[in-house]
C-alpha cells in the first residue's frame, strides 16, 4: 500500500475564466476502490489528467506508483489494426497470457484479440482495455467513466469484474455501479473537496445529514444575527446617550445632578461602550461561522416540461412489427401500445433494436418495416439523440438554429448547472455531460405530446440525474426511453418493453 497526496493544488485552463482546483489538499491510498463523483465540469477526468502528469498546476501530488488511464486513447489508424497488435503498440511489455487470463475473467473469448479493433463492439473494447490495463502489476488504474454505451447485463458484469480488483479509481454517476464495487468515496464538492470511506449511499446519507444541519445553524445565525444586531442598536444608543452626559451638564435642566455624579456617570458610559463592542465581536464571529455553511449544498432547481394532451389516448402502436435495414432484419415481431402517461423503457442488450425502433417512430426512411407502426395525427415528438458530435460553435449560433429564446434557454442552463462564463465558451470545450445538458435543455423547451429520450444520461452527473427524476415525477410526460442507468429506469418507468437480440 501506497499513498497520494495532494497539497496546496492550484489549476486553471489557460482558455478558461474557472479555477478548476485552489489550494486543494487530501490523501488517497493506493489499495482503495476509490469512487469519483462530482458535477459536470467541476474536474474530475482534469484530475486524472493532472495524475497522469499532462498539465502544468501549482502545488504538488507525491506518490510512488505508476498510473494507468482507461480508456487508452485509439487514433483512427490504430482502430484497423488487429486487436493484439494494437494492445502491443500501446504497452509493448504486455503479457498476453496475463491478459487472456484477465479476459476470461471477463466472459470474454480470446479470440476477439485476433479480430480488428474497429469491428468491436462498445462492450468488447470495454473488456479489451480492462483486461490490458488490469493485466500490470502494482498499477493504479484510472477508469473515466466506463459504462457510457454499456447495457445492463454489460454494466452487471464489469460490477462482478471490479468486485474482485482493488487499487482503482473510478469514475462514475451510476449510482448502483458506486455501491456495488466502491469502498471509498473520493467527492469534489462546489467549495470543498471530501474523501469518506464507503459507497455513493453511505456518503448522500451523510451528506443529507450534513447539509440539514447546516440549513438548521444558517436559521439559527440569522436569528441570532438579527438580535445582536438589535441588542446591538439599542446599546450603541444608549452608550451615546450616556457619552454625552459625562462631560458638563445644565443647572437648570439637571438641576438633581451633582458634580460628584461625573465619575459614575463615565464608568456607565466605559461600561456600555464596551458592551457595544462585545455585541459587534459577537455578530462578527456569527456572520463568520454563517459564512462557512451552505457552501457545498446542492441546490436543485425545479424543472419544467410543457407537455401537451393529445386528443387520442394511444399515441404509438405496433402490430407484429419487424424492423430492419435492407435485407437485415433488427426487431421481430414486436408488439405493443403506448398511451397518454406512460413512461416505457425499451431495455435490451446493445445491437437488438432499441434506436433503430426509435428512429422508425421518428420517420426515418432508412429503416424497412413490415408490419404495422400507427402514429397518432398531429403527434408532436421531442427527441433527444445520444450522439454529441454535432455540438459545436457557439452557444448563439446554436439557440439560433434551434430557433429557441435565447433568454428562456440559458435560464434552463443555469438551473442545470452551467455558469455564466460558460455562455462564452465554445460548445467543442464542453465536457460531454454539458453537451448533453445542451440537447436536454433543448427538449425541456420543446412543447411535445411524447418525449422520446435515448440514453438521456450518457456523462451527466449525479445531482442533474435527480433533477431529471424529480422533473419527470412531478410532469408525468408520456415517454419512451431507451437507459442503462438502472436507478433511474426502476424509479421512471411506468411500463418496461424487453427486446431481444
Amino acid at each position: 500500500m501506497s499513498q497520494i497526496q495532494v497539497s496546496d493544488l492550484t489549476f486553471s485552463y489557460d482558455t478558461s475564466y474557472d479555477t478548476i482546483f485552489e489550494n486543494t489538499s487530501f490523501t488517497i491510498d493506493t489499495d482503495w476502490k476509490l469512487g469519483l463523483i462530482g458535477r459536470n465540469g467541476k474536474g474530475k477526468t482534469t484530475f486524472l489528467n493532472l495524475l497522469l502528469g499532462k498539465y502544468d498546476y501549482s502545488g504538488s501530488i507525491s506518490h510512488s506508483t505508476c498510473f494507468d488511464y482507461f480508456p487508452c486513447p485509439v487514433t483512427q489508424a490504430q482502430e484497423k489494426l488487429i486487436t493484439a497488435d494494437l494492445a502491443e503498440e500501446l504497452i509493448p511489455d504486455y503479457e498476453l497470457w496475463k491478459v487472456c487470463r484477465e479476459l476470461d475473467n471477463l466472459k470474454a473469448d480470446a479470440e476477439i484479440l485476433y479480430r480488428p479493433y474497429e469491428t468491436l463492439s462498445h462492450g468488447e473494447r470495454t473488456k479489451v482495455m480492462l483486461a490490458l490495463l488490469f493485466s500490470r502489476d502494482n498499477h493504479f488504474l484510472l477508469i473515466d467513466e466506463p459504462t457510457n454505451h454499456l447495457d445492463i447485463g454489460a454494466r452487471t458484469l464489469l460490477r462482478d469484474y471490479l468486485c474482485t480488483k482493488k487499487g482503482f479509481l473510478l469514475v462514475s454517476h451510476d449510482r448502483w455501479l458506486l455501491n456495488e464495487c466502491v469502498d471509498h468515496i473520493l467527492v469534489l464538492n462546489r467549495s470543498s473537496i471530501r474523501v469518506e470511506k464507503g459507497n455513493f449511499d453511505s456518503w448522500y446519507a451523510n451528506k443529507e445529514k450534513q447539509d440539514s444541519f447546516e440549513q438548521a445553524e444558517n436559521q439559527k445565525l440569522k436569528k441570532e444575527i438579527g438580535k445582536l444586531k438589535e441588542a446591538a442598536r439599542r446599546t450603541a444608543m444608549w452608550a451615546d446617550k450616556a457619552e454625552g452626559r459625562k462631560i458638563g451638564y445644565d443647572p437648570a435642566k439637571e438641576h438633581d445632578r451633582f458634580i460628584g455624579t461625573r465619575a459614575y456617570i463615565g464608568a456607565k458610559s466605559a461600561r456600555m461602550q464596551q458592551q457595544r463592542k462585545n455585541l459587534d465581536n459577537r455578530r462578527t464571529a456569527a456572520i463568520e461561522e454563517k459564512e462557512t455553511l451552505l457552501k457545498d449544498i446542492e441546490t436543485v432547481a425545479d424543472l419544467k416540461l410543457p407537455t401537451l394532451t393529445h386528443h387520442k389516448q394511444i399515441l404509438v402502436r405496433a402490430d407484429h412489427l419487424n424492423l430492419g435495414y435492407g435485407e437485415t432484419t433488427v426487431v421481430q415481431d414486436l408488439t405493443f401500445s403506448l398511451g397518454q402517461g406512460d413512461r416505457i423503457w425499451l431495455q435490451g442488450a446493445n445491437g437488438c433494436g432499441k434506436s433503430t425502433l426509435i428512429k422508425a417512430i421518428l420517420g426515418d426512411t432508412s429503416v424497412t418495416l413490415s408490419g404495422e407502426l400507427q402514429l397518432a395525427s398531429g403527434l408532436s415528438i421531442s427527441y433527444i439523440n445520444q450522439d454529441t458530435s454535432h455540438v459545436a460553435g457557439s452557444l448563439q449560433d446554436y439557440i439560433r438554429s434551434a430557433n429557441m429564446d435565447e433568454s428562456l434557454f440559458k435560464a434552463i442552463l443555469r438551473q442545470l448547472d452551467f455558469t455564466r462564463t460558460q455562455f462564452d465558451k465554445r460548445l467543442e470545450e464542453y465536457s460531454e455531460g454539458q453537451k448533453k445538458k445542451l440537447l436536454i435543455a433543448t427538449s425541456l423547451l420543446t412543447p411535445a405530446h411524447l418525449y422520446i429520450w435515448d440514453e438521456p444520461l450518457n456523462y451527466i452527473d449525479i445531482f442533474s440525474r435527480m433533477q431529471l427524476e424529480k422533473l419527470i415525477l412531478t410532469h408525468c410526460p408520456t415517454l419512451l426511453f431507451v437507459e442503462h442507468d438502472r436507478t433511474f429506469g426502476e424509479k421512471m418507468a411506468t411500463k418496461t418493453i424487453e427486446m431481444k437480440l
